[in-house]
């Protein structure tokens, strides 16, 4: 009997233990999850650019000869910081030199020979005056007055023609003036040399759409242009405030605001309709550290609110529901939100602040009355 009860106490036993473990591979396991608290805080509603953006200068000239010719001299290299009326390049121009030098001779001659008119002419009248004074008291025939004042007025006419033969001779001066300048360029502002296109005693010519001789930038003044969808554009103001970010400066914010919109829309194939937008930069220490060219991103603040409570936005399902952990239960909570950007959403109602908001909910395991540990992320 004895031994018949010890093997009962056994089975009971065993079938425990077995009992046990099977309760325990059963028993529902609880989801690790990580967390943040929902606070208050700053929330913007913002319009990102849908491509990258570009730093442009606010003067920036791409300049050729209007006449093609052999570069003749070439004072810059690339990189040299230029000032405003400086000669960069010339073409070779000594047939243009000589007939300069040609029509100022001929223009001198001219004025030499209006003066000669002019001053006989002078003399003609003078004497024709003494004699007209003369004829009232009879020393001298009518005829002689005649013939005095008549050939006053002719060298007055010749006078006349002599001047106009000066203003022609200055004219053509100022003709062959511009044919010199048209195998000149010129610095037309302050700044650095980009790019150059030729060498010296290469043939160059007149661009249309091609490389230009002399890439000439401003580096004093910078502006943002970023292309925005179109279906954003219309929530876009002049004088919105802007935030800039540049690959080559890591997270750091330049800020601005909106200074232009284009006044229509870019269809570009096989690409999307965008509008453009242009952002001054409203920190002028900001603008020594840029370069033409950098690539930028650019977020339009659409509005700012200091909010009660606010959550990550990608905590933020549909726009309509969050995962709270409810001490180790998880918990789906219906929230109205506001106004949200990429990085925070505000909560309006359905949440407090404090509630641990799960944030890993890509979790396998995550849903309402699921069981979970946590494991708390910051803000």
């Amino acid at each position: 009997m004895r031994r018949l009860i010890k093997w009962l106490i056994f089975l009971i036993v065993i079938m425990a233990v077995i009992a046990l473990i099977y309760w325990q591979s059963t028993k529902p396991r609880p989801v690790i999850v990580a967390v943040t608290p929902a606070s208050s805080g700053i929330v913007e509603n913002t319009i990102a650019n849908t491509r990258a953006g570009t730093i442009e200068a606010c003067k920036r000239a791409q300049l050729s000869p209007s006449m093609g010719g052999l570069i003749s001299v070439l004072n810059i290299a690339k990189g040299d910081m230029v000032k405003e009326g400086d000669l960069l390049m010339s073409l070779w121009n000594n047939d243009i030199m000589a007939e300069m030098e040609l029509a100022r001779a001929e223009a001198l001659s001219a004025k030499a020979n209006a003066r000669a008119s002019c001053l006989t002419a002078d003399a003609a009248a003078r004497e024709s005056k003494r004699l007209l004074k003369l004829k009232k008291s009879g020393a001298v025939s009518e005829e002689t007055v005649d013939r005095a004042v008549t050939d006053a007025s002719a060298r007055q006419a010749s006078c006349d023609a002599a001047q106009a033969s000066t203003a022609i001779a200055a004219a053509r001066v100022n003709v062959i003036k511009a044919r010199l300048d048209r195998t000149r360029l010129v610095a037309p502002f302050d700044g650095v040399v980009g790019s150059i296109n030729g060498e010296l005693y290469e043939y160059v010519t007149p661009t249309m759409g091609g490389d230009p001789a002399v890439d000439l930038i401003d580096t004093t003044c910078f502006y943002v242009t970023a292309p925005i969808d179109e279906v954003d554009a219309p929530r876009v103001t002049v004088g919105q405030p802007a935030r800039v970010t540049l690959d080559a400066f890591g997270d750091r914010e330049f800020m601005g605001m909106v200074k232009r919109i284009a006044p229509y829309v870019l269809d570009i194939a096989s690409k999307a309709r965008t509008v453009e937008i242009e952002i001054e930069l409203t920190n002028i220490s900001d603008v020594k550290e840029l370069l033409a060219g950098y690539s930028a991103d650019v977020e339009v603040i659409l509005a700012r609110r200091d909010t009660p409570v606010r959550v990550p936005s990608e905590t933020v399902l549909e726009g309509t529901r969050v995962f709270i952990l409810n001490d180790d239960t998880i918990e789906e909570r219906a929230v109205t939100t506001g106004i949200s950007n990429w990085s925070w959403t505000e909560i309006i109602d359905g949440v407090v602040p404090g509630e641990a908001v799960i944030t890993s909910i890509d979790t396998e395991g995550i849903e309402d009355g699921a069981l979970a540990i946590t494991e708390l992320i910051d803000q």
